[in-house]
This record gives structure tokens, C-alpha cells and sequence, in this order.
């Protein structure tokens, strides 16, 4: 079984190396990774262009890094976003981190079988497991990984959107354009909510880079995953199509948002009684139990150890 592991490991790596490695190379690459690295220093969002000799190789095995389908391309892009991995090889990266921990954990596993190995006459499972158990862990730490950023994220961005509504509101009434608003308020947000503040700024560049405001919101509430602000899209939508104010429709909608939080808050409270019950029990009633009965029993052992019954 060990051997059938290292020969299956060593025949990816060689699969890697020999197969996918030999890619016609692009005559335009070298051009375009000269202007990258020259319109590196100048960007300001922090997603410079990284031409090191690691980045370079995993290049060549792009096509075994990253799905061939453009819609689960998409789909694993959108989850790389929505976890904060906005960078353009955020996919390719995420699958060589699980292959490269995988084989760090199959190649511990082996050396471990090899440096202590199981007894004569142990089932195969006493054998694989050693070997399995590294390798599946090392697999799965980047997916758990990545879907603990992306719950956080989305979290913070839920929590911060009611307050986001104020401040736009605020700035609204206070005779600032939308544009304007979204950039005030992805400034005032950074502190406090940096996701939330990070998507604000972006679709302030987005605009200013000339994309309609409607798609650049549609795209933040993909992105975000959040239903609210696929909501909050629906009305500026509804807005502009009916010819409404903003400023009213904010209102109303920061009005419903508030509301929202406060029930989810009398929510948590009321389930708190439910969670401190079990608590309750564990640690409240043994030592009660031990007070009240405690000393009966221990009247009625040395009653009995003490008794004469005639025999």
C-alpha cells in the first residue's frame, strides 16, 4: 500500500513536470509582463503584479491549476472574491496551495510510516492511516481556510451595511451626489467595517472609471454575497426608473435596515436563556445535589458499616 502511494505521488509530480510544463510559450508574454512590472509601482489598490520565479512556474501549469470551464472558473473566482482574493491568479493559487500541502502531508505520512512502521500482521487500515491522515488535512486547511475568511467577510459586511445606509442618507441630504456619497462614506467605513469600505472604494473607482452605476452596484452585491445589498440595488433601480428621490427611498430602506438589526438582536438575546440553561444544569445542579444529598449518604454508608446484623 505504501509503495502504490509513493509511485501514485511521484507520478503526478512527474505528470506536472514533463506534461503540463511543455506549453507553447506566448511571444507577447514577455512584453506584457515588462509593462506589468513597470505599471506595478504605480498601482494603489496593493495588487501589484508579483513576477518572482515561483509565480512564473505556476504559470505553466495553469491549465492543471485552474478549471478548464469558464463557469466554474467563474464561480471559483467569485468565491476567491468573496473571501477578499481579489488578485487575478487567486484560483490558481488556492488549488496549488491544497496540491502542495497534500503532498507535504503524503510525504510526512510516508516518512513517518517509514521511521516508526506498524507492527507484522496490522490491518491496512493501521497502515493508511498514518499515510491518509496528513494528506487529507494538508488538502483541506486552505478550503476551511478560505471559507472562514469568506464567512467573516460577509459577516462584517452585514453588520456594517445598516450603518452604511445611514451615512449615505446623511450624505445625501446634505447635497452630495451618489458618487460623491459612496466615496465618503467607503473613507468614514474603513476604521470600522474594512470589507465593507473596501467595496464602497471599489465601486467609487469603478464609476470614476466610467462603468454605469447601476451594473458597478449589481457587481458589489455579487460580490458581497449579501442579499441586503442586492435589495438595496433593487430600490436605487426602482428609483431611477419611476424618477423618485434617492434621498426618500434611503430613508425608507435605511429606515427597514435599523429595524432588521434590532430584531436580530432581540433574536440573539431571546436565545440566550435557551444556551444558559444547559450551563446551568452542568454546573449548578451536581454540586447542589452533592450539598443536599451528600451528607445523608454518607450517614446511611457508615450506618451500614457500622451495623451488627447478628451474623
Amino acid at each position: 500500500m505504501i509503495a502504490l502511494i509513493v509511485a501514485l505521488g511521484v507520478t503526478i509530480v512527474l505528470f506536472m513536470l514533463t506534461g503540463q510544463g511543455k506549453e507553447t510559450p506566448d511571444p507577447i508574454q514577455k512584453f506584457r509582463e515588462q509593462s506589468r512590472s513597470q505599471l506595478g509601482s504605480n498601482r494603489r489598490l496593493g495588487r501589484s503584479v508579483d513576477t518572482s520565479a515561483l509565480r512564473q512556474r505556476l504559470d505553466r501549469f495553469r491549465s492543471f491549476l485552474e478549471p478548464a470551464d469558464k463557469e466554474e472558473l467563474g464561480e471559483a473566482r467569485m468565491q476567491m472574491i468573496q473571501a477578499g482574493y481579489h488578485g487575478r491568479n487567486a484560483v490558481r493559487d488556492f488549488h496549488a496551495a491544497k496540491f502542495v500541502l497534500a503532498l507535504g502531508g503524503l510525504l510526512l505520512g510516508l516518512a513517518y510510516s517509514l521511521v516508526l512502521p506498524p507492527a507484522e500482521g496490522s490491518s491496512i487500515l493501521l497502515t493508511v492511516v498514518p499515510v491518509l491522515v496528513p494528506t487529507l488535512i494538508g488538502y483541506y486547511i486552505p478550503i476551511y481556510w478560505v471559507g472562514k475568511r469568506r464567512k467573516e467577510r460577509q459577516t462584517q459586511i452585514q453588520r456594517g451595511f445598516p450603518d452604511a445606509l445611514d451615512l449615505l442618507l446623511i450624505c445625501s441630504e446634505a447635497g452630495q451626489s451618489m458618487d460623491q456619497s459612496i466615496a465618503r462614506v467607503a473613507r468614514e467605513l474603513k476604521a470600522g467595517y474594512p470589507a465593507l469600505a473596501e467595496e464602497f472604494a471599489t465601486v467609487s473607482h469603478e464609476i470614476k472609471a466610467g462603468k454605469d452605476r447601476l451594473e458597478v452596484l449589481k457587481d458589489m452585491g455579487e460580490r458581497s454575497g449579501n442579499a441586503d445589498i442586492r435589495s438595496f440595488v433593487t430600490v436605487l433601480i426602482q428609483s431611477a426608473t419611476y424618477g423618485t428621490s434617492v434621498a426618500d427611498a434611503l430613508r425608507v430602506y435605511a429606515a427597514e435596515m435599523r429595524d432588521k438589526r434590532v430584531m436580530l438582536a432581540e433574536e440573539k438575546a431571546n436565545i440566550l436563556p435557551t444556551k444558559l440553561t444547559l450551563g446551568t444544569m452542568m454546573f449548578t445542579v451536581p454540586p447542589l445535589l452533592i450539598i443536599l444529598i451528600g451528607p445523608s449518604v454518607h450517614g446511611v454508608i457508615v450506618m451500614l458499616s457500622t451495623a451488627d446484623f447478628g451474623l
